[in-house]
């Protein structure tokens, strides 16, 4: 029985340089040719693994969720205070919207490929940003149960506000914002949290 030729690269690792990639440069502007020199692998054996490049972004958005979000996702859920678990939230992704081995910013937020023309990862994108909207807002529909906000609380304007100020940091880490900055920007966001 053929079992045919064993692949000569790290799958891994292959993700982690095409994610890189595309983050920095988004998808439109990330080359065919780009792709197959930072991964190391050549044309046939890239679509054989990975089939088109949007089938590689959406991949790598996959790889995103699962290697990096967790960074500036961990503890929202388990936290049981939802006012720190928010303030947990800022502080890591002031922390990891500037690590230095990764492009700075968030590859979701930054994503621009809806506007680029393709709806299928653009629609991904957009379940992705949604999501942790929908995260946000369920751990500030539980402060309002457990009285960490008054009643009169309007919820999805918060979740909205928090949601945009974190956006925000990510455009500031682009642009080249430091840690610091951004922890500066995070305290600051829950001084908005209603009394």
């Amino acid at each position: 029985m053929s079992r045919g030729r064993p692949r000569e690269f790290d799958r891994t690792d292959a993700l982690n340089k095409a994610m890189k990639l595309f983050w920095q440069k988004g998808y439109t502007a990330t080359s065919m040719n780009d792709l197959y020199g930072t991964m190391g692998i050549k044309s046939p054996s890239l679509y054989a693994a990975f089939g088109s490049k949007e089938d590689l972004y959406d991949e790598v958005l996959q790889h995103y969720e699962t290697c990096v979000a967790p960074h500036i996702w961990g503890g929202m859920e388990s936290e049981p205070s939802p006012k720190k678990a928010i303030a947990q939230w800022l502080e890591r992704s002031a922390e990891t919207l500037t690590r230095s081995d990764l492009p700075h910013g968030c590859m979701v937020t930054l994503s621009a490929v809806a506007s680029e023309g393709n709806e299928r990862l653009g629609a991904r994108v957009q379940q992705l940003r949604n999501s942790g909207y929908e995260l946000l807002k369920a751990r500030l529909s539980e402060a309002l149960q457990r009285g960490e906000l008054p009643l009169s609380t309007d919820i999805d304007a918060l979740t909205r506000l928090y949601v945009s100020i974190q956006q925000g940091m990510s455009i500031q880490a682009r642009d080249g914002a430091s840690r610091e900055t951004l922890l500066g920007i995070a305290r600051m966001a829950m001084g908005l949290w209603p009394a």
